[in-house]
């Protein structure tokens, strides 16, 4: 509990500074070039057009031209990064949502199967991750993972319905038995 709360709060406290940052940069870009804007003598003869009249309209106000520099200049001082990956859940959280599924089942062939077997293979996929990542190595969680591991070259790439339903006892037996490694390790999900 205390690992996921001091996590939120570095997330929390990045967020908020990058935020500051950014914010700070493009009040400070917009300002100079307001004032450069006001400070012009020669009222722009000659001159190359800024990007500010560039972009603002002559007859719009200054604030106007400003909020509009402002806009522009956020735009090209933010550093482009790609989007953030989301880390993977905590076991615990992924163990919690495949739990979940304990109590459901389907028919292969009837068409029921389609959204349970997918959603048990979306949650085995995520507690693989999550087992992973976790700062107990994956030696800790040796077994669901090789099981797991087993499964997924069993399924291959290959997710469509018709594929599930034939792996259907695979699926709900790496399920069942990752359920029963679990109970035996509540340290990992308490």
């Amino acid at each position: 509990m205390a690992v996921r709360t001091t996590v939120r709060r570095r997330i929390r406290r990045s967020a908020a500074a990058t935020g500051l940052r950014t914010t700070a940069v493009a009040v400070l870009v917009a300002a100079a070039l307001v004032s450069c804007s006001q400070g012009r003598t020669d009222g722009g003869l000659g001159a190359a057009p800024s990007a500010q009249s560039a972009t603002a309209s002559p007859s719009a106000d200054p604030e106007e031209n400003a909020d509009q520099a402002e806009r522009a200049a956020a735009a090209g001082t933010e550093e482009p990064t790609a989007p953030a990956e989301p880390e993977p859940a905590a076991v615990r959280d992924a163990f919690a949502t495949l739990q979940a599924t304990l109590g459901e089942t389907c028919t292969p062939g009837a068409g029921d199967c389609a959204y349970f077997l997918g959603r048990v293979t979306q949650e085995l996929t995520e507690l693989d991750e999550s087992m992973r990542a976790d700062g107990k190595g994956p030696g800790h969680f040796k077994k669901p993972l090789a099981d797991m591991k087993v499964l997924f070259d069993t399924l291959g790439e290959d997710r469509s319905t018709s594929n599930l339903e034939k792996h259907f006892s695979e699926i709900v037996g790496t399920r069942d038995g990752i359920n029963t490694w679990m109970q035996d390790h509540p340290d990992d999900y308490s």
